[in-house]
């Protein structure tokens, strides 16, 4: 079974990587971009039968800063 956590930064909180990439992109002509917001897809290979609540705990405990970040489990 695999499991891809999708970890986001929460709104409201500063990203200084999504605003590099937006201004570069404007310096590489495109034009429109109006944010940025960058994050992270973690893929994990799981045993049959890990409980999405499982999933949860590993995010809550190490793959997502909960203060700062969202995540989204997304089972494959």
């Amino acid at each position: 079974m695999k499991a891809k956590v999708h970890v986001m930064l929460k709104n409201g909180v500063l990203d200084p990587q999504g605003e590099a990439v937006k201004h570069a992109l404007g310096s590489l002509g495109f034009e429109g971009v109006e944010g940025v917001r960058q994050g992270k897809v973690i893929e994990l290979d799981l045993a049959d039968g890990t409980s999405e609540e499982t999933i949860n705990e590993m995010c809550e405990k190490l793959l997502a800063n909960t203060v700062i970040e969202s995540y989204r489990v997304e089972l494959v």
